[in-house]
């Protein structure tokens, strides 16, 4: 009897281990472990890993997606800033570009705008009534001009000689020269014709004159100041534009002066006789050419010579005429 119930109770405790889970042996972490249970809970702990990688995966890639957004919408700003930059540039260009062509259609219709009438008021020293009278004159030269170009251009050996000009509106060479001997009585060498002409706009030498340009120069020429009048002198008088006026360009300027006689046997003898007595006049500081300060200091002292290497400025009667011509 007692070894058949020391039997049972070992079977019993057998059945029990088969017939449930073993009570749970804490751990020195204070969790709990047990064999077969135990292992399932190993296998658990990676799984809770790789969720959390997951997790942090998707924060990556959302935060790369933000990052990326943020520069597709600077970078359309910038593209939408520069197009825009862009179209007002062109607008800009365009604008401009129809100014430029209102006005070339204004000089050549002899009418000036407002602003451009008082920017030139103040440039020169003529009435707005006399602005107006000089540009309808300007429009007439301007037209003669396009005369004589169409006439040259109907030429075929002309042709090329007038194309140059076609492009440029403006009062040319032939035209000024015929102006200043007629109207203004200025009868001088070939020299100085052209160099009137390359003077008389500063910062267009040698080009057909625009409005503008015609104007100032016109301004100096008629009621100029003396120092005006003495600075265009000596432009004009400086044949190479190198600041002087040196004994070559006196010797070219004076040779027409003198009449040659027949029995001379060398005519420019006297011409270089006359170089050197100007040249003592005008070098005020001895370095053997004629600088603008030399220039002016003897012209003002000595208001005559002002025109001592040729003529190149209206005379008076020739000035009040012209006004008178004006009916202003």
């Amino acid at each position: 009897m007692t070894h058949s119930h020391g039997m049972d109770v070992e079977e019993g405790k057998a059945g029990g281990g088969k017939g449930r889970s073993p009570t749970p042996t804490p751990n020195r972490d204070g969790g709990a472990t047990s064999g077969a249970g135990g292992g399932g809970g190993g296998a658990a702990a990676p799984t809770a890993t790789g969720g959390a990688t997951t997790s942090g995966g998707r924060s990556t890639l959302h935060a790369n997606k933000t990052i990326l957004k943020t520069v597709s919408v600077f970078l359309a700003s910038g593209k939408r800033n520069s197009s825009n930059q862009q179209s007002k540039n062109a607008a800009a260009a365009l604008q401009n570009k129809r100014q430029q062509r209102q006005r070339r259609m204004d000089e050549l219709s002899g009418k000036v705008n407002p602003k451009l009438l008082d920017s030139l008021r103040k440039k020169t020293r003529f009435t707005k009534d006399e602005l107006d009278a000089l540009c309808r004159i300007y429009r007439k030269l301007v037209s003669n001009c396009q005369y004589a170009a169409k006439t040259l251009a109907s030429s075929s050996s002309s042709a090329a000689i007038a194309k140059p000009h076609a492009a440029v509106e403006g009062i040319d060479r032939i035209v000024f020269r015929e102006l200043l001997h007629s109207t203004f009585d200025i009868v001088t060498e070939e020299i100085l014709m052209e160099r009137i002409f390359c003077s008389w706009d500063k910062a267009h030498e040698g080009l057909p004159l625009r409005l503008e340009g015609w104007l100032i120069g016109l301004s100096t020429f008629l009621r100029g100041t003396p120092a005006e009048r003495a600075a265009f002198c000596f432009r004009v008088y400086d044949l190479n534009t190198d600041g002087f006026i040196t004994k070559d360009e006196m010797f070219t300027l004076l040779r027409n002066c003198l009449i040659k006689q027949p029995q001379d046997e060398d005519p420019d003898e006297g011409v270089k006789d006359l170089v050197e007595i100007v040249l003592k006049k005008f070098d005020l500081d001895k370095d053997g050419k004629v600088s603008l300060e030399d220039f002016m200091g003897t012209v003002t002292a000595e208001p005559l010579l002002i025109e001592a290497f040729g003529q190149c400025l209206p005379t008076d009667s020739a000035v009040v005429s012209f006004f008178s011509t004006l009916q202003v």
